[in-house]
């Protein structure tokens, strides 16, 4: 995933071993911090949907759910350095305030449900470029 493109979502996990992982989402996040269970992670930041900088994901003013579609999953799950900005977002799209914790909670109740929808997307993806193929 191009985390470039996906700046105002994305996650850097620092564990304490001194390795790191770079994700584009909370979802991929929640995958790599399951995956790595016995690791502990030193910090967790997280692209704030305003500036895209990097923040303290623990730190973050979280919205779940809204209008938006998520990044890798059906419901959204944004993070916010100011809490104004969440709420004006909210007021916008949607969704409710939240904390790392929930965020993290519904992540993993998404998972299912988030990596099925990926799987057929990659698959119609797949079969339709072989269908371009085949076209040609």
């Amino acid at each position: 995933m191009d985390r470039g493109g996906y700046d105002f979502s994305r996650m850097l996990i620092d564990y304490d071993d001194g390795t790191s992982v770079a994700v584009c989402s909370i979802h991929c996040a929640a995958v790599d911090l399951a995956n790595n269970i016995d690791k502990s992670p030193k910090s967790i930041r997280v692209g704030d949907f305003m500036t895209k900088e990097l923040i303290d994901a623990e730190k973050a003013v979280w919205i779940i759910g809204g209008s938006k579609p998520g990044v890798m999953s059906k419901r959204g799950k944004w993070a916010f350095a100011k809490k104004d900005d969440a709420e004006s977002f909210m007021n916008s799209n949607g969704g409710v305030l939240a904390d790392f914790e929930a965020v993290m909670k519904a992540a993993y109740e998404d998972m299912y449900g988030d990596t099925k929808m990926i799987r057929d997307k990659r698959k119609a993806k797949k079969m339709q470029h072989t269908i371009q193929e085949y076209k040609h």
